[in-house]
């Protein structure tokens, strides 16, 4: 930078025919302007300049450089101005990545929205279920799913992730519904294989204060939510879905909750990102606009008062007679 300032403040002083009057344009002081130009004399071996103390004349050398630099620090110039607007407008590329089990029923709808909010911004969307380092995969922001990502980055809780045992109502009238964990065994199911590990997904519940985990065999297996959601809603299987699939589909009454005494939760949707310091307004503008309408989402999950009240019945022993 300091090159550069003294590259500047050379073709100031021959525009202007004054290093004082080229101190003044930049803003600093003539011992400053004439110290950056000799040093800048010196680096290079040549003369840029004949003084007197009346006039200032470029040498032949100083001539060339003034012709050679020039356009490179008007494009500069073009580049820093451009750096600048990008504080100021909300506009160019904006680089996000998702994992593809939330992006398209969660997501997509909000990065649609967006776009059409502020049309000067490009987004690149990318769905991938490993996770994105933001700094290796040039990517602006991150969502996951489960615990908040580590690595530096900073992390917002959006939403809740809970799993939650579904049945169409058709399935029910046709095979009945599981009273307990250990009935699940004798229903249909659906199965879940992660992207990225290639493993048939354990279902998970909650037993008073512990998690306990279930391998149940699966009549269909599929590796992406919204296919086992669909396969849940067409009656072919029991399935324990994410909530941010099942939630609304439960409140219109095509999938009923089961067991949901037992419902767990998995972890959050998060949102993730570098320092707002080191953001253009694009990023800053989308974080805030996926935050707004994401945190505490209740189209995403279903809260204590819903799950009690979904509960079964405790049913009680009856009384014995008195002898």
């Amino acid at each position: 930078m300091n090159g550069i300032r003294a590259i500047n403040t050379f073709v100031r002083a021959a525009t202007l025919g004054s290093l004082r009057g080229a101190a003044v344009d930049q803003g600093i002081s003539p011992q400053a302007a004439s110290q950056a130009v000799m040093q800048l004399e010196k680096e290079l071996g040549v003369r840029l300049f004949h003084r007197t103390t009346r006039k200032l004349s470029l040498t032949e050398e100083g001539q060339r450089l003034l012709e050679s630099v020039q356009p490179a620090l008007t494009m500069l110039s073009s580049a820093l101005d451009d750096a600048r607007r990008s504080k100021e407008e909300v506009g160019g590329v904006l680089r996000v990545s998702a994992p593809r089990a939330f992006g398209l029923p969660v997501l997509w709808p909000y990065f649609e929205e967006f776009q059409q909010r502020y049309p000067d911004v490009q987004l690149e969307v990318q769905f991938d279920d490993q996770f994105t380092d933001l700094v290796a995969d040039r990517a602006d922001v991150g969502f996951r799913g489960g615990p908040p990502p580590a690595g530096g980055a900073i992390a917002r809780r959006l939403v809740p992730i809970q799993l939650i045992v579904c049945a169409s109502p058709d399935y029910i009238e046709r095979n009945g519904a599981p009273r307990t964990i250990d009935e699940l065994a004798q229903h249909r199911c659906t199965g879940y294989r992660r992207a990225n590990t290639g493993k048939l997904a354990q279902w998970q519940f909650r037993v008073g204060d512990e998690i306990v985990y279930r391998d149940l065999p699966a009549v269909v297996c599929v590796n992406d939510t919204e296919l086992e959601t669909q396969a849940v809603l067409s009656g072919l299987g029991i399935g324990q879905l994410g909530s941010f699939n099942a939630t609304r589909h439960i409140r219109s009454g095509r999938l009923v909750p089961l067991l949901t005494q037992h419902v767990t939760e998995y972890g959050t949707i998060y949102i993730y990102y570098r320092h707002r310091t080191e953001q253009p307004l694009r990023v800053r503008t989308f974080i805030d606009f996926m935050v707004e309408r994401m945190a505490d989402n209740r189209n995403f999950f279903l809260d204590e008062s819903e799950l009690r009240a979904m509960q079964p019945p405790i049913r009680q022993r009856s009384a014995k007679k008195p002898g």
